[in-house]
Order: structure tokens, then C-alpha cells, then sequence
């Protein structure tokens, strides 16, 4: 059975953990299947927003898998170290906007996981955190970098050397997370969520996305001449068009991402 699921629907992808007996932990060939279907939605003009949530009743994802990491050699876990890093990035500059729909416990690199996603949606009374140092290593996966650029360095540094495990409720309050919501309709949310998205230009939201995400770490003028090419992208599309004549019709555009 496949440890990655992905289904589309309304230009959406949900994409799935499917380890649910493993509290769907990061397993080498997990990893890779993953960085598979990432690649594959990547280039796919059909999806517009990517929700990523893990099976099962308990857990997003604890992380890597720690009863395959006392088989491995040191060489093996830089391997695996380098892939997880390596895949979380491609998640980071997936050109949709992406969702992370925590349904349980989210740590270590699930939480990594999480994190390089745009937004995190989370069932309310779950728990979750960046707790390596609490096993003696550090979060390997972009998370003493991500996280302090969304809620701060003294916050971060608090979390992440203490191993802090949080509940939904106090990552909102933290500002790691977007919402809260019941367990019972967090895809529901998540979706509606997407939807709201998906009723905007999608070359549009691309554009929008890569101006912010590219802009974040340069000064102010570099960051507008990003901002100025990522809208030069958008004038020759046909949406463009299209929301102008459906602006002018008073009717709703009918976007074709072209």
C-alpha cells in the first residue's frame, strides 16, 4: 500500500500520509513517494491549492521514523536528513497555495512539515511542536529557519529548546497557526478555506505568492522590482482579461489559468 495518497477535486489535490499504524512517521521510501507526487502537482495546471493532512484518528505526522533511524548508519541518516530537507523545500516553493490540515499529533518533522506549508489549519485540542532537542539532535527540516521567520526569534528559540509541545490552542495563540477548528470538520474547513482561494485568478495567486515569498528576505526596492515582474507576468494572461469583461458584464469570470 502506497504511504502517499493524492486525490483531486475541483482543482484542489489533497494529499495524504498514509501511515496511520506508524503515526504516519517519515520513512525513507515515505519521503521519496512524497517528493514523487509534490513533483508531479507541481507541473500540473489543474491544481490550483494543495491541502496536505495525514490518515488515521491520531497523528499529522510525528516526524521521522525513529524505530527505522536505530537501523540506519550515520551515513544513511544524513541521507535522509538531506531528502526531508530537500522535500519540504520543494513543498515550500510549490507554486499553489498549500494547507496543512493537522489532524493530530504534529512534531518533530511533522511539524517541519507543517511549517512549510502557507497556512496551517489544526483540530482543536491536538498537540504539537518541534521537540528534537529533546532526543538529543536539533529540527533538521527547516525548522529553526521557518519557524522563527512566522512568529520571531525569542519565540522560536523558546519553543525549540525547551521541545515545547503545544496544544492547537496555544499554537494559534503562538501564531503558528491559522485556525482552530473541530476535528470533525477540519477538511470541511480546510476546503472552504481552498475554495475561497480558488475563486481568484490562479496565475494570479501564483504571482502573488512568489512576490511575498521572494520579497520576505530582501530589502524594500528589490522586493518592489519583484513585485513589479511578478505582475508584468499576469497582464498578457487571458484571466486578466476575462475579469475585466466579467467586471464590466456583472457576472462571475470564469478563470482558465491561462
Amino acid at each position: 500500500m502506497s504511504s502517499i495518497t493524492v486525490e483531486l477535486k475541483e482543482h484542489i489535490a489533497l494529499v495524504t500520509l498514509n501511515r496511520p499504524d506508524a503515526m504516519n512517521a517519515f520513512n525513507f521510501e515515505t519521503l521519496c513517494e512524497l517528493q514523487a507526487s509534490v513533483e508531479k502537482l507541481r507541473t500540473n495546471p489543474g491544481v490550483r491549492v494543495v491541502i496536505f493532512t495525514g490518515s488515521g484518528e491520531k497523528a499529522f505526522s510525528v516526524g521521522a521514523d525513529l524505530k527505522e533511524r536505530r537501523t540506519l548508519s550515520d551515513e544513511e541518516v544524513r541521507r535522509n536528513i538531506y531528502k526531508i530537507g530537500e522535500v519540504f523545500s520543494l513543498i515550500d516553493q510549490l507554486p499553489q497555495p498549500t494547507i496543512a490540515a493537522i489532524n493530530g499529533f504534529a512534531f518533530g518533522g511533522g511539524m517541519e512539515l507543517a511549517l512549510s506549508c502557507d497556512f496551517r489549519i489544526a483540530a482543536a485540542g491536538t498537540s504539537m511542536g518541534l521537540t528534537e532537542t529533546s532526543l538529543a539532535i536539533i529540527p533538521g527540516a527547516g525548522g529553526t529557519q521557518r519557524l522563527p521567520r512566522l512568529i520571531g526569534q525569542a519565540k522560536a528559540l523558546e519553543l525549540i529548546l525547551t521541545a515545547k509541545r503545544l496544544t492547537s490552542e496555544e499554537a494559534l495563540e503562538y501564531g503558528m497557526l491559522t485556525k482552530v477548528t473541530d476535528r470533525d470538520i477540519l477538511l470541511n474547513d480546510c476546503f472552504e478555506f481552498a475554495g475561497q482561494m480558488l475563486a481568484n485568478g490562479p496565475l494570479a495567486l501564483q504571482q502573488a505568492k512568489f512576490a511575498v515569498k521572494q520579497g520576505i528576505g530582501v530589502d524594500l526596492q528589490t522586493g518592489l522590482q519583484i513585485e513589479r515582474k511578478a505582475y508584468e507576468v499576469i497582464i498578457p494572461t487571458e484571466d486578466r482579461v476575462e475579469a475585466l469583461a466579467a467586471f464590466a458584464e456583472k457576472r462571475k469570470p470564469d478563470f482558465k489559468g491561462k
